[in-house]
């Protein structure tokens, strides 16, 4: 029988790539979900697609503007019922050298993977607090624990992330509440095509690494096998991407080096 049986997944970020896969793999597994994204039709797509469409639920929201959240989810709760699991997956990338990208580009970064993924968090942890149940996990990235050419601004709001994150482990451990850092490397997904370049346009470039980066549902069950075995952090990938945050620990030197390697955007 599987964890994730009967269990309620709030999931953004879920109408494509890792969240998608997320989607797919739980509902196959017996959970019932709360799909969001800005694309309603898309999310009510993927819902037609899964196992037992009908318990699960389309809630469309947008992460940049993180304060209309408390309010979606309180409309929502009545309806799904008491959230398990929030996964907070939902975020854009960067593709840009930061001298060449501006302030608004650098807040909506923050705006996005950081105000939007502490303003869910903060709108559903009351009533896991109310039960001292339930897991909250932000699918971040290796961006997030080392610093990247041409993602300053993505990198920043990741570092944001896991600070907020390792904080609210500590002060959420009391309460047997799960927080879960899950950093992957490079996922054939779409996030470099839809990542901002320096003056908010959509990059639309495919990006090698990510074409040969594990698939979606690779990334998706190892997510999936951190929440189920209580997990605090998992770096998931294969290659450098997957060692690269390994070596910052233990050689701080060498990564500034390899980090320093000439690109050309």
């Amino acid at each position: 029988m599987s964890w994730f049986l009967n269990k309620k997944v709030w999931v953004t970020g879920a109408s494509s790539g890792i969240g998608k896969a997320l989607a797919q793999e739980l509902a196959q597994q017996g959970a019932s979900l709360v799909l969001s994204s800005r694309r309603e039709d898309v999310l009510e797509q993927l819902k037609s697609t899964l196992n037992n469409p009908a318990q699960h639920l389309v809630v469309p929201l947008d992460l940049e503007h993180y304060d209309s959240l408390t309010e979606i989810v309180e409309k929502t709760l009545p309806s799904s019922g008491e959230i398990d699991i929030l996964i907070n997956n939902g975020g854009v990338s960067q593709r840009d050298f930061a001298m060449n990208t501006s302030l608004d580009v650098d807040r909506k970064l923050m705006d996005i993977n950081y105000f939007g993924t502490i303003a869910m968090t903060k709108a559903l942890l009351p009533r896991m607090l109310e039960r001292s149940s339930g897991s909250i996990v932000c699918v971040s990235s290796v961006a997030g624990i080392l610093g990247t050419q041409l993602r300053t601004g993505y990198s920043g709001s990741k570092f944001a992330v896991h600070g907020f994150m390792e904080g609210l482990r500590a002060e959420l451990h009391q309460h047997g509440i799960q927080v879960l850092v899950a950093a992957p490397g490079y996922v054939n997904t779409d996030v470099a095509l839809n990542a901002l370049k320096g003056k908010g346009e959509t990059a639309n470039l495919d990006d090698q690494n990510n074409l040969n980066g594990i698939s979606p549902k690779q990334c998706a069950l190892a997510i999936m096998h951190a929440i189920e075995h209580g997990k605090e952090e998992v770096i998931i990938g294969k290659g450098v991407s997957r060692i690269a945050p390994y070596i910052k620990r233990l050689s701080p030197a060498l990564m500034r080096r390899i980090q320093r390697k000439k690109t050309n955007g």
